[in-house]
């Protein structure tokens, strides 16, 4: 496989071909050309197709037409590589919340043919710099409110690969340098681009060029960074959008997931924009703030989480009067009880699906009149899908096993020795156990592994292990997801003080506290249980299925 990138780092670290998995492209739209750059697809062809003047996204303070972020994005382009030095195939990581400039930044990046990295603007310096160093992260682009976590990540970097930190004012900030260095010594992203021309040559990719890495936790707590190429981005918007959701032009899109998760760039710029749909995007996106988004905007496509449906419903907070016309779940099991709330509250039926950051977006889901209480969905157009057993052999309807997908996306792990687990005979294992019923509809029955989803979020039980362990009151922890009605599964910590007479209220917070300050917040364990010992085999290995019992 060839590349056109002058930086080959991520070519150069795909897994051996026979390791990848197989792609399918049987359907006429994916048939893409040898070359292709997804950013000139999604936005300069808007302008080609007469959409400049279209409302494109929107904000609590930016509202811009696909003219306006296309400017935006050919200025910022013209900076990275004019002035950052950025050349193809570099990786540049994106830290910012829901933005209309974070978009901008994603497109710029693409443009000029490097590779946007995107990170949850919760995590911590720690966890920034294991994905600065295990992508080599050159250049990184960062509300500047958000600056403090990564400029100490950049400062604990072993590989000290990034050399190049600009910074934006995102929704109308101000910039506060107290504290600081001199303003001078902070490159601006948003101030540079202002000088450039409006006007850029997209880098001419191979359509299987990578343009993402996305980062997923891994069950060991140490993250993968999935390869995903132009063709990957163009194949989910030409399977799902039309098959499923089937958007219009008319459309409002809102939601609750970050743009660094796959499942929210697809649904909140991606998708929209293949069909010159406006897009509302928050920077908090509570339930309480996706009601008062969805009134101030009039929006008519909803992303977000069960969890967020599900409270959405009990507290009464929509009606059938909303201006909601789709709703779209993803990211966790959505509970047939959450669903039924949901349609009594809005007279909506919820749309649910799933896919993997490894798989890039939805490939198993139903369209609303198809959808049925308790089942995930069927088979995407573009994808295949099957039930293997332990030995990998194809189960028969009714029967529970492992998840196996195969379409015109795929998992390629960068350098990582796990692409040996979640590729198998061509086919991608997603860890997730399921059935699938006489009709073709694939049922969700639990994880296969230690992964702990939690509203929306995959949460790595031996990170949070790893994390309580440095404190200095614990001598062993294990963790384990404990479901729970309103998120889905909660992170549970059983732990075995030093000192076992200090168990109590105030310790469960100091260890609250602990993990909240290594870790993303989302990740810290709500329910924490000391017990005198853990259950062992007789090699040692904890038994976590006892403690899940």
């Amino acid at each position: 496989m060839n590349t056109a990138h002058t930086d080959t780092f991520v070519h150069d670290h795909l897994p051996l071909e026979h390791l990848q998995p197989e792609f399918i492209f049987e359907l006429p739209e994916l048939e893409f050309p040898a070359h292709i750059n997804c950013a000139a697809e999604l936005l300069d062809k808007a302008i080609a197709k007469g959409w400049g003047s279209r409302p494109c996204i929107q904000s609590a303070t930016v509202s811009w037409t696909y003219q306006e972020l296309l400017d935006k994005a050919n200025q910022m382009a013209h900076v990275l590589t004019q002035e950052l030095g950025l050349v193809s195939g570099n990786r540049v990581l994106l830290r910012s919340t829901n933005t209309p400039e974070m978009v901008a930044a994603w497109f710029a990046v693409v443009k000029a043919g490097g590779i946007a990295v995107a990170t949850m603007p919760l995590l911590r310096s720690y966890e920034l710099q294991q994905i600065i160093d295990k992508a080599l992260v050159s250049h990184a682009i960062c509300d500047f409110a958000l600056r403090e976590e990564l400029i100490k990540a950049q400062s604990d970097c072993k590989t000290q690969s990034l050399k190049h930190l600009s910074f934006f004012r995102s929704q109308g900030h101000t910039l506060e340098t107290k504290g600081l260095k001199a303003q001078s010594e902070f490159h601006l992203l948003d101030t540079a681009a202002e000088r450039h021309s409006r006007a850029f040559q997209n880098f001419e990719s191979l359509a299987t060029d990578c343009c993402i890495l996305a980062f997923t936790s891994g069950t060991t707590g140490v993250p993968k960074a999935t390869i995903h190429s132009h063709r990957d981005v163009m194949s989910i918007c030409a399977c799902w959008p039309p098959s499923v959701l089937r958007p219009q032009d008319s459309d409002v899109f809102i939601g609750s997931p970050p743009l660094a998760f796959t499942f929210g760039l697809g649904g909140l710029v991606l998708f929209p924009m293949s069909v010159g749909a406006n897009v509302a995007l928050l920077e908090k996106a509570s339930p309480k703030d996706l009601i008062v988004g969805i009134e101030k905007y009039q929006a008519t496509v909803l992303f977000t989480a069960p969890t967020s449906y599900r409270q959405l419903a009990l507290e009464g907070l929509v009606s059938p009067q909303s201006s909601l016309r789709k709703c779209v779940s993803a990211g966790e099991a959505l509970p047939a009880a959450t669903r039924t709330l949901w349609r009594e509250a809005t007279g909506i039926e919820i749309i649910d699906g799933i896919g993997t950051t490894e798989m890039l977006h939805i490939f198993i889901s139903a369209k609303e009149e198809d959808s049925l209480a308790g089942a995930t969905g069927k088979v995407v157009k573009g994808y295949k899908a099957c039930i293997f057993d332990d030995e990998g052999c194809e189960l028969p309807p009714g029967q529970v096993g492992h998840l196996a997908v195969k379409g015109p996306t795929g998992c390629r792990y960068l350098s990582d020795e796990r692409q040996l687990k979640y590729v198998k005979n061509g086919w991608n294992i997603t860890g997730d156990a399921y059935l699938m019923d006489e009709r073709g509809y694939f049922h969700y029955q639990s994880r296969t592994d230690d992964m702990i989803i939690s509203s929306g979020y995959n949460i790595s039980g031996p990170e949070i292990e790893a994390c309580l362990l440095a404190h200095e009151m614990v001598a062993e922890c294990a963790v384990i997801g404990e479901p729970d009605e309103a998120r889905g599964s909660i992170v549970k910590a059983f732990v075995v003080l030093k000192d076992p007479h200090k168990a109590g209220e105030s310790i469960v917070q100091v260890l609250q506290d602990h993990v909240k300050t290594l870790l993303a917040p989302y990740k810290y364990p709500r329910k924490i249980q000391f017990v005198p010992s853990l259950p062992k085999t007789q090699t040692g290995k904890i038994q976590r299925f006892k403690l899940r019992q």
